[in-house]
């Protein structure tokens, strides 16, 4: 009889991780593939290899930049879909997908699929019901994506649990509820491994939640800190809330970071106040919303804030990916943090002490304020959101938002999509109820009015924009970017086409229409010396590689 002897090692390994008695069997079900990918060795949420992509946003760094180079702008014109993988419990992922080892992994609300990233044939699925009751962007069970650590892979429930699962078998390992989804939290992001810790944070802010950060053992669940992003009475930053109002105060985490490893700093950014429209109850700067945050990672203990949008009344949420780049400048190297900021602003911080360097203005329209001084803080134009309504740019969508910028190392541009659109800002302001959102009112569109997307690349050595590329649509997308060693920009398109452009001139290479709106940001990893490119579009994930 033949005998598989890595399937018995693989059966062992499973039978000797603890198991947490908080699961819930009932809602769940595993089922596995006869052949199974082998076990992961080293930490892979380090610093990816060329032809992996272990996390979110690619690496630490949040750049999203690939360094395969087999897809140019000399044959992306031959490019072609490889496979389509499915996905049934949604209308739409905004998941970008981790591989390692010729691994994919791909959630969609609760669940999670491993396949096979050559042919995306499903591997192992671990399915769990989505959760009732929920609000606001809870509600539509969004998710983002896994963090890998080990042989183990980490990924957030709608109803803020985390599960830590085998990443051989998507047997559940252990499973913590970090936040109360009854109170209006909720999870939409892709946690993060630093070290030996699991790092989430949480949807809600729209809901009156009080925001905050938590890092979990990545071995056994358990708590190592927790920030809280709105202060408590007396604790620093208190003063612009009144009361109780700091336990209704927004400020959410529901992006994912990045993480400079020669600094130990973790930089996670923060949403907007509550309520959003109306800022009677929240006098002042209202720290620590629309912040980046730079926390020491291994205590959680803040070392630095940059506020972006001070007494923020627009929803100018600052969940945009804090990008890190060295630069070299007159032969010293600056660590810098740069943001594409919803508020319409471009922002380049020193990341070692959070010094305000420069903002450069990237809309046509961006009306809510005049300009950035040398702080960093806004000037306000005086226009605020009142019961009548006023037209405010950028709307409620923001100049940008999650959807990732990218980064090119090699010829130094950032690129990152943009959005010209303005609305109607409403204001009346209301008491806090449990079970429903916060907004004090809302916003409109304006009929007569339109909103395109362009994609933008900037210089850093030049500290301008150097190229626009707009896009033909109704500005309903959300897709991201991502930049390769090949010279290419790879974005998702507002007419629903995952599209490449020339890194250095922005001139359209090559497109595929996917038929559907694109919410996601692009990767690409390398399997047998194969590159491929992915995204998701719509309720599939599309792959895509050169004729081989």
């Amino acid at each position: 009889m033949k005998v598989n002897l890595w399937w018995i090692g693989s059966v062992v390994g499973i039978l000797s991780f603890p198991f947490c008695p908080t699961v819930a069997p009932a809602q769940e079900h595993s089922t596995t593939a006869s052949e199974r990918k082998p076990y992961i060795k080293e930490d892979v949420s380090a610093s990816p290899y060329g032809k992996n992509w272990t996390s979110y946003n690619g690496d630490y760094s949040g750049q999203r930049y690939s360094s395969l180079s087999s897809i140019n702008t000399t044959n992306v014109s031959h490019l072609r879909a490889a496979w389509i993988f499915h996905a049934e419990n949604t209308s739409h992922l905004e998941v970008t997908p981790v591989v390692y080892n010729g691994v994919m992994y791909v959630t969609a609300a609760n669940t999670l699929t491993a396949l096979d990233a050559r042919a995306g044939r499903e591997l192992w699925k671990h399915e769990r019901a989505v959760s009732s009751g929920l609000i606001d962007d809870a509600a539509a069970h969004k998710n983002r994506g896994v963090a890998l650590w080990k042989n183990r892979v980490y990924m957030e429930t709608d109803n803020a649990h985390l599960l830590c699962l085998d990443a051989r078998s998507g047997r559940v390992l252990w499973d913590v509820p970090y936040a109360d989804s009854t109170k209006g939290y909720g999870a939409t992001s892709a946690p993060l491994v630093v070290k030996d810790q699991v790092i989430v944070g949480t949807s809600g802010g729209d809901s009156g939640v009080r925001g905050f950060l938590a890092a979990y053992g990545a071995e056994t669940g358990t708590l190592r800190w927790k920030f809280w992003t709105i202060p408590a009475p007396g604790e620093p930053g208190s003063a612009s809330w009144p009361g109780d109002a700091y336990l209704h105060g927004g400020g959410t985490t529901w992006m994912p970071g990045t993480y400079d490893p020669e600094l130990n700093l973790l930089y996670w950014t923060t949403s907007n106040p509550a309520p959003d429209f109306a800022g009677e109850t929240r006098p002042g700067d209202d720290l620590y919303t629309d912040c980046v945050l730079a926390l020491d990672v291994d205590t959680g203990t803040l070392k630095w804030y940059f506020q972006f949008t001070p007494h923020d009344l627009y929803d100018y949420d600052a969940n945009e990916t804090p990008v890190l780049i060295d630069v070299d400048e007159h032969g010293e190297r600056r660590k810098l943090l740069v943001q594409a900021n919803r508020n319409g602003f471009l922002y380049f911080l020193d990341r070692t002490n959070g010094k305000f360097l420069k903002a450069t203005r990237f809309l046509n329209e961006a009306t809510w304020a005049k300009g950035v001084d040398e702080t960093g803080r806004p000037i306000l134009s005086g226009l605020i959101p009142t019961a009548e309504g006023t037209r405010i740019c950028p709307g409620i969508e923001g100049a940008t938002n999650w959807y990732s910028p990218s980064y090119n190392p090699e010829i130094r541009m950032f690129y990152f999509l943009a959005l010209e659109n303005c609305n109607i800002f409403f204001s009346k302001p209301a008491e806090y109820k449990e079970g429903t959102t916060y907004y004090a009112t809302g916003t409109k569109k304006i009929q007569k009015e339109g909103q395109h997307k362009i994609l933008l690349a900037y210089s850093i050595p030049d500290g301008t924009l150097t190229w626009r590329y707009p896009q033909v649509g109704k500005g309903t997308s959300w897709g991201g970017t991502l930049a390769t060693a090949g010279g290419l920009v790879l974005f998702g398109d507002d007419t629903g086409s995952f599209a490449a452009v020339d890194a250095r001139t922005g001139h359209p290479l090559w497109e595929f229409n996917t038929g559907q709106t694109v919410h996601a940001s692009p990767m690409s990893y390398e399997v047998d010396g194969v590159q491929y490119v992915a995204i998701a579009a719509g309720s599939d994930v599309l792959s895509f590689s050169l004729p081989h």
